[in-house]
């Protein structure tokens, strides 16, 4: 059995307690002190006996982040964290204030892999993926932090999830589970470059969260300048698997798009979107993109952006402009992991 016990489901809990001849309701109060309540430490469980405390802090050591650094945004009020896993690794998290609840953006692996050219978390390749407890702990750590609910998640942050697939799938079970937080499933979005035997995969899975596709450009030729992952997936590809998610799941794909000024960001570009977005009902996310001072990309102007969705509107497509939060505090990807890996 693992030592982790917070990536545990509730039977392998209860499994684990009836191995040490204690009684089930011994495994509810842990989960509960574990995922409901956030526990930082075993010293907390105080309706739990001494003696049991101190032998599970001897052999499952509680996952647990240390905020390095956490900086709050003086325009909207976004907090970036930087957290270190008990490795030494670091990774971020965000939490974002939103009219319909409290959001938090969490990482799923320690740097990636996948070189995505308007991406900071690529600069420095992968370390290593996070575990279920690791990630759920960002979200954990957060809510002590800021005495907050958290209403939605959204793993979007350093990493690809679909490259991390078994640990995303226990994480989104324990985070769903209705003996911890008993998030809905509606209110978790994953985002992925586009893996897709993972996408085929996760249509399988029964969850109701929502994909997202970060699709950044409309033809082959283009994608592979910037995302390397299309030089082993064509855009051909990617919609065939994402119909097959949409049709076994009823839920609405969206396809995120960075729009760089002077790369994917003409009327041609809005064209070729609404072909690909039209056959899935899918939405689109426009996301002027972030500055990250290594890669030389730049937003285009706030009028470009607007006549860029008026023309996706004008062709039926769904689109939204994602509001730009945490531009003062490093707010995209990788950018404070970064600064201290510099």
């Amino acid at each position: 059995m693992s030592r982790d016990i917070k990536s545990m489901y509730p039977e392998e809990v209860k499994e684990l307690v009836l191995e040490k001849g204690l009684p089930a309701f011994r495994a509810k109060q842990l989960y509960e002190w574990i995922h409901t309540r956030q526990a930082a430490g075993y010293e907390e469980m105080t309706n739990l006996p001494a003696k049991l405390r101190a032998d599970l802090a001897e052999e499952y050591p509680l996952v647990t982040a240390k905020t390095v650094d956490r900086q709050i945004s003086a325009i909207d009020g976004t907090q970036k964290y930087l957290f270190e896993m008990p490795d030494g690794c670091l990774v971020e998290s965000v939490f974002m204030r939103y009219r319909f609840g409290n959001s938090v953006c969490i990482s799923s692996q320690v740097g990636c892999r996948m070189g995505c050219s308007f991406c900071a978390s690529t600069l420095h390749g992968l370390v290593r993926s996070l575990s279920a407890s690791e990630m759920l702990e960002q979200i954990y750590a957060i809510i002590r932090e800021t005495k907050e609910t958290v209403s939605h998640v959204v793993v979007m942050g350093m990493g690809e999830p679909l490259d991390n697939y078994d640990n995303l799938i226990r994480f989104i079970h324990l985070l769903t589970g209705p003996e911890g937080l008993n998030l809905s499933q509606r209110s978790v979005t994953v985002s992925t470059c586009g893996i897709v035997p993972n996408i085929y995969r996760l249509a399988e899975e029964g969850f109701h969260i929502t994909l997202a596709l970060s699709l950044h450009a409309a033809t082959d030729e283009q994608r592979r300048q910037i995302m390397p992952i299309a030089n082993r997936y064509t855009i051909g590809e990617l919609m065939e698997a994402c119909g097959v998610y949409y049709e076994k799941t009823g839920r609405q794909i969206t396809f995120e798009y960075s729009l760089i000024r002077g790369v994917n960001d003409s009327s041609e570009d809005a064209r070729g979107l609404t072909r690909l977005a039209k056959p899935l009902k899918a939405h689109i996310n426009l996301i002027p993109v972030n500055p990250v001072r290594e890669r030389g990309y730049e937003h285009p102007d706030r009028t470009h952006v607007l006549a860029f969705k008026k023309e996706l509107e004008n062709n039926g497509v769904n689109v939204s402009i994602r509001r730009a939060l945490g531009v003062d505090i490093e707010g995209a990807c990788g950018q404070l992991r970064n600064r201290y890996v510099r």
